[in-house]
């Protein structure tokens, strides 16, 4: 499961995106947050890869 916050975080000329995926714990019934910030063209990439 995933969720894509997009926000237009802008450092310089660069354009970056904040991307928050929802990760289910080993052996646990619950689920944790793990936020990145990344370039907007590696965002679906890095939100299909488990």
């Amino acid at each position: 499961m995933a969720k894509k916050s997009v926000a237009s975080l802008q450092t310089g000329s660069k354009r970056l995106t904040k991307a928050i995926k929802m990760v289910k714990k080993d052996g646990a019934k619950s689920y944790s947050f793990v936020e990145t910030i990344i370039p907007p063209d590696m965002a679906n990439d890095w939100l299909s890869n488990q």
